[in-house]
């Protein structure tokens, strides 16, 4: 009676409490959110309307999901078959970031009742129309792309071979719309050039958000295998991820090489030697990304299962603080206000990204998330030599 009593009531530890906390946080968040709106639940304004579910739930969330279609392309664009192991731990993980971002959505909109609203009622002249209409078509991609996990899982092999019909066009078709909604978020802050502040406004805007989406999405596929590797007991396909990360090299040098070319042109340097919040902050996600990047240039570091895990991990602190420092930081000084996050946006947020680590870790365990293409001949498991990114299967 005892061991079935343990079999049933998971073991208490520091993690599952914390995860637990934020979890009944969250539901008190929720709760003021519904009967007392925005007003009572946030620190948001007529003044400030976006804030912390728009800066890190919507732009961040769509971005760390970016690995889906940053694979999907290398695998079945570029025909690159190495990655094909990380690749539906890649698909796991932007479906699962998409579906929070429409929960994170719910939270943020004054009507959320309205949400289907864009989708009847077009107006093609708005960016967010567009954005809208991807992000729904791009989730319904994805769903489509984990569909075959589910039909492996009870063996239904009739739906497997529909679907698999289908795959080439489906996944090409998401790759063109994840591409368009990755680069529409930065035409969102186009329509503000008199409130951004001038470290970040640009009219190159939409290709910086489009080129860091990917190299976020390739740090995210780095972050998920370390972490799937401890919690599953698998091993760390580290010559897959030291290829993973010489591309991740490659394309942050390509987007801070953007970035300072944007900053020359617009003659914007001088306001480096400015005295200002948003001076630091700037410098702070420039360092984030700078770093890790200098870093991976180094094979010792690459083959260095702690140090690719740590450039990983500020790859992604560095497009968060990118993300936040247009949705927030370079907004405020425009604004006119001052805005700090309240505890229950905090709370929401925290949530989100609790029940993403708690649903990939179940469905990790019941679902062929891993197993597939693991027998592979194509992939590379000596410890001595990188796979080619530029090789084709």
């Amino acid at each position: 009676m005892t061991a079935r009593f343990q079999k049933v009531v998971p073991k208490i530890t520091v993690w599952r409490a914390i995860f637990a906390a934020i979890l009944l946080s969250g539901a008190y968040a929720t709760y003021l959110r519904i009967f007392y709106g925005l007003g009572g639940s946030t620190n948001l304004s007529d003044k400030f309307p976006w804030g912390l579910w728009i800066g890190f739930d919507v732009m961040c969330g769509v971005g760390l999901a970016a690995g889906g279609f940053t694979l999907v392309a290398m695998v079945h664009i570029f025909n690159i078959k190495q990655y094909r192991p990380v690749l539906r731990p890649a698909i796991l993980t932007a479906f699962l970031g998409y579906l929070l971002v429409t929960l994170g959505l719910l939270y943020d909109v004054g009507r959320p009742d309205r949400m289907w609203h864009p989708l009847v009622m077009w107006n093609p002249h708005s960016v967010m129309f567009e954005v809208a209409w991807c992000v729904t078509l791009y989730s319904t991609v994805l769903f489509l792309e984990f569909l075959p996990i589910v039909f492996e899982r009870f063996g239904l092999h009739k739906p497997l071979e529909w679907i698999h019909r289908i795959s080439v066009p489906m996944m090409i078709l998401g790759v063109l719309l994840s591409t368009l909604h990755q680069s529409s978020l930065g035409t969102l802050f186009l329509i503000v050039p008199e409130k951004l502040y001038p470290l970040w406004y640009t009219p190159i805007l939409p290709l910086l958000f489009f080129v860091s989406a990917i190299g976020v999405g390739l740090a995210m596929t780095i972050f998920e295998s370390w972490h799937s590797s401890r919690a599953f007991g698998r091993a760390l396909e580290l010559p897959l991820l030291a290829s993973i990360a010489r591309v991740l090299a490659v394309v942050m040098s390509v987007y801070l090489w953007i970035r300072f070319l944007d900053l020359l042109h617009r003659d914007a340097f001088g306001l480096l030697l400015r005295n200002r919040t948003e001076t630091w902050l700037f410098l702070l996600e420039i360092a984030l990304a700078l770093v890790p990047t200098a870093l991976l240039y180094q094979s010792r570091i690459r083959r260095n299962p702690a140090a690719l895990y740590f450039c990983s991990v500020m790859v992604v602190f560095s497009f968060i603080a990118n993300r936040l420092n247009v949705g927030i930081t370079g907004l405020e000084a425009g604004s006119g206000t001052h805005y700090i996050p309240k505890w229950s946006e905090i709370a929401v947020t925290l949530s989100l990204v609790a029940v993403g680590f708690a649903i990939f870790r179940v469905i990790g365990e019941h679902f062929p998330v891993f197993e597939a293409h693991s027998a592979q001949p194509e992939l590379v498991r000596t410890e001595e030599r990188e796979v080619d990114p530029l090789a084709v299967g």
